[in-house]
């Protein structure tokens, strides 16, 4: 039987991770073969059959596409008890941490001294062996990971598909803020962490509802609308890249459950176990920058095929020009900065400006409970 690769919605080609079975080793149906690495999510690809791994087409490290043939099984007499399977080695005696810093900095745990009991390499070991390693070459060359690889070439070709456009609104989060003030305890018995990303959402589904143009997906004959409003967020992994979790049907979901379901994506990300279906079908994506102290950023590159992303900056007390009874008055309010980066071949500033409009109004005019 020959093992392929799975498909996917966006036909994107993805990276041999890891084998999780070696060739002449029995595997049983739905047991761990191999993993897969997009640039989205990693993939573990179950075994379709029971049978004795006869070979390996594609090692550790190598592209391959949807469809193509990665390894063969040979599935006869693979009834129970027909063939006994090779008892599997004794695990390493690593721990998590050890483990985690290994497979980060790509090290062999053979090549380094350990100094724990019975020669058990050592977290703290494996940070000496690294630093001795940085001093003997302060310009250590680091090769990009299959994640990195993907993410700057989704960068450079919506940059070089799509010409970039940036608008700048100012949006005062006064009564965002005095909300969440009055409710993020509520949220948190119930288990729920109430972010300012949550209310950008919340604020960016309505926008979208109202303009449908921006909530959508460029095609060379046509401009395709979408009806839900499946957002992105994007979420740094630290030195790894960026990864877009996507809350889907966006419009349909209250600010609690806005909330949930953002810290429930955001937890997954960072911990590597994000679900295929977590990363797809998105319609718009939020960029929030800020939270890194971030004031502006422009232009946010597009997340293709989608037409607009949101910035979002650093939250501020500024000094403002406020209205009061007729006239004029001088206040501070929490202000940040909100950009919209368009596709200009499917949407111009009258769209663009109507979104912000209407996204700056859902924030700033956010009700008292």
């Amino acid at each position: 039987m020959d093992v392929v690769a799975p498909a996917n919605d966006e036909g994107t080609k993805a990276t041999v991770l890891k084998w999780c079975k070696a060739v002449g080793e029995i595997v049983a149906k739905d047991a761990p073969l191999l993993e897969l690495e997009t640039d989205k999510v990693t993939v573990e690809i179950p075994s379709p059959a029971s049978g004795k791994l006869t070979e390996i087409l594609r090692q550790a490290g190598d592209e391959v596409q949807p469809g193509e043939m990665l390894a063969r099984l040979n599935t006869a007499n693979a009834d129970a008890g027909a063939a006994p399977a090779r008892p599997a080695p004794p695990p390493e005696r690593l721990s998590p941490s050890v483990r985690r810093l290994l497979a980060e900095h790509a090290l062999d745990p053979g090549a380094i001294a350990g100094s724990g009991r019975d020669g058990r390499v050592t977290a703290a070991d494996v940070v000496r062996h690294v630093d001795s390693q940085r001093r003997a070459d302060a310009s250590t060359r680091i090769a990009h990971t299959p994640m990195r690889k993907r993410v700057a070439a989704h960068m450079a070709a919506s940059v070089l598909a799509a010409p970039h456009v940036t608008t700048l609104f100012e949006a005062d989060l006064t009564r965002v803020l005095a909300h969440r003030a009055r409710h993020a305890a509520q949220f948190e018995r119930r288990g729920v962490h109430l972010t300012l990303t949550a209310y950008f959402i919340a604020a960016c589904a309505r926008a979208l509802a109202m303009h449908r143009q921006v909530n959508a997906t460029f095609h060379e004959d046509a401009l395709e609308l979408h009806a839900d409003a499946n957002i992105g967020i994007g979420t740094a992994l630290g030195s790894d890249g960026l990864i877009v979790p996507v809350i889907h049907r966006a419009q349909d979901l209250s600010l609690f459950d806005l909330a949930r379901r953002l810290g429930e994506l955001v937890a997954a990300a960072r911990a590597g176990k994000l679900a295929p279906a977590d990363v797809r079908g998105g319609t718009f994506t939020i960029s929030n920058h800020g939270v890194g102290g971030s004031l502006l950023a422009a232009p946010i590159v597009i997340n293709q095929p989608q037409v607009a992303i949101l910035g979002v900056g650093k939250v501020e007390r500024r000094v403002c020009v406020l209205p009061l009874d007729g006239a004029e008055a001088i206040g501070v309010r929490s202000m940040c900065y909100l950009t919209l980066t368009i596709d200009h071949r499917a949407l111009d500033a009258f769209q663009a400006n109507a979104f912000l409009t209407a996204a700056v109004a859902a924030l700033g005019e956010w009700p008292a409970d």
